[in-house]
């Protein structure tokens, strides 16, 4: 499967460590607005392969199968639309778009020119993540009524974060957000959020937010989190409580995962049991090599990847509905 990858920033060194472990790939070209920069990305790797930084040219010029968008969010419209125009299939980066119109735009291509297009989602292919929907799905705490996340870490990065709007819930939330439809197979129908910057923030914008989505299915979905709490770090994954009508279940986003579901029922308060949870299945890739190679497979076998857009929007939906709530400080309906 020929591919070419476009965008040379910090973000391809990830990429180009997963791609080479996955022999059906062959990279036939890197593209970057300053070639430059693709150069040395290539003698880092120890490749000979074409350089460009026109993507129409390189696409004709490598005729590849696919392309992998390692851009900036700001870009990957424009790159994912004319890799699909041109005949490829596209695995991008992390969010879809910086808006909801022109990541339904990126969809609607998808749809018409018949080629696959998916988002990098990466922790998605966490294995301890994988191993917790195991075990919701086994019933043993019964149908889920509440989920909790907690992020809180504080962030030192410099740079653009430091002065992006929005910061937590644009740069980060998404993967929370995705987790939680991942785990509970429900989609977010509104939401309420609180945003604001806490005092000693070294962002400039929206460094904390809170935010409770109504799910399907009845579910509540409550979020916290912030990128200036310094002190008990969370996972980056997030900390993890999920309720259900017959127990609950813990994750600590590393490796603790705990659940008990109820024994019996003498009077004011049950009694409980542990519940077995199976270890996590350790064949499949994580991170962004999981992502790939189920993108990878997915176009072998004519099957639908995990991450694919038009799934991944629903996602996208809950950032761009959570950022709507918070400005207007009230509740707002995400559309399916």
């Amino acid at each position: 499967m020929r591919a070419l990858l476009v965008g040379c920033g910090g973000i391809s060194r990830t990429w180009l460590e997963a791609i080479r472990n996955i022999p059906e790939i062959e990279l036939v070209g890197l593209v970057d607005l300053i070639e430059a920069q693709a150069r040395s990305r290539a003698a880092e790797f120890g490749l000979d392969l074409p350089l460009g930084t026109d993507l129409s040219a390189m696409l004709r010029r490598t005729a590849p199968d696919v392309v992998f968008d390692c851009t900036v969010p700001e870009a990957h419209y424009g790159v994912t639309l004319t890799a699909l125009e041109l005949g490829c299939h596209v695995l991008g980066e992390k969010p879809m778009s910086d808006s909801l119109a022109q990541a339904q735009a990126m969809v609607a291509a998808a749809q018409r020119t018949g080629k696959v297009y998916a988002v990098t989602q990466n922790r998605r292919f966490n294995r301890q993540l994988r191993r917790l929907k195991a075990f919701l799905a086994t019933g043993e705490i019964g149908q889920i009524t509440t989920v909790n996340a907690d992020f809180f870490i504080g962030a030192h990065f410099g740079g653009f974060r430091e002065r992006m709007k929005h910061v937590l819930l644009n740069d980060m939330a998404i993967h929370t957000f995705d987790a939680a439809r991942f785990l509970t197979d429900a989609d977010a129908q509104a939401v309420y959020c609180y945003e604001w910057n806490p005092a000693g923030s070294w962002y400039e914008h929206g460094a904390a937010a809170i935010a409770i989505f109504e799910m399907t299915g009845g579910i509540v979905f409550n979020y916290r989190g912030s990128w200036v709490a310094e002190g008990l770090r969370t996972s980056w994954e997030s900390e993890w409580r999920i309720i259900g009508e017959r127990g609950s279940v813990s994750w600590d986003g590393a490796g603790k995962m705990v659940a008990e579901v109820v024994a019996e029922t003498p009077g004011l308060l049950s009694t409980y049991r542990s519940a077995p949870i199976l270890p996590a299945n350790e064949e499949w890739p994580e991170g962004h090599a999981g992502v790939i190679t189920d993108f990878v497979r997915a176009l072998q076998t004519g099957s639908i990847p995990e991450t694919v857009c038009w799934d991944n929007i629903k996602s996208l939906a809950m950032v761009f509905g959570a950022i709507e709530s918070a400005v207007a400080r009230r509740r707002v309906e995400i559309a399916p």
